[in-house]
């Protein structure tokens, strides 16, 4: 017998929140979390009651953050005048750098890592989600992480002799 679905949305939506804040970046996420969740509700009752249902929710999440992606390439950018520099940003990055590490992967590298090292989905789940093969996805995940261990600045040193 199947879960009631607000049970799955308490037992998986923390998780589904960090796919859509590692995927998308942190202004995105709360949206597409919402409509993965409105997207999951409707399909819910046709889903198989043997399916896994986080596999299953990280999948509706991984389009959703296709759509988002679409949409902001399509998006116009409104601009009045064009600074001479960038401005500095208000404040410091709150989580130390970490978002600013991840926007450094590629899409892939970002979707493999947030799936299997956010989430813990088996390789072969996320080479389905992705369209590729297990090996690839192995690889982007790989890639990924030694870009983060690259440049994120909390793990600057670690490892180096004193």
């Amino acid at each position: 017998m199947k879960q009631p679905f607000e049970k799955i949305v308490t037992q998986h939506g923390p998780t589904v929140l960090r796919v859509c804040r590692a995927v998308l970046g942190p202004q995105d996420a709360e949206d597409a979390w919402s409509e993965t969740f409105l997207s999951a509700l409707r399909a819910y009752p046709d889903l198989a009651e043997d399916a896994n249902v986080e596999a299953w929710l990280v999948t509706i999440a991984h389009r959703r953050a296709l759509d988002v992606h679409r949409a902001a390439r399509r998006a116009p950018l409104p601009v009045g005048e064009l600074p001479e520099r960038p401005a500095a940003p208000d404040r410091p990055a709150e989580d130390g750098g970490l978002w600013a590490a991840v926007r450094l992967l590629s899409p892939k590298q970002r979707q493999a890592v947030a799936y299997h090292h956010v989430v813990g989905l088996p390789y072969a789940e996320v080479a389905r989600i992705l369209g590729g093969t297990v090996e690839a996805a192995r690889r982007a995940a790989a890639d990924g992480i030694r870009t983060l261990r690259k440049n994120y600045p909390q793990n600057a040193g670690e490892g180096e002799a004193p």
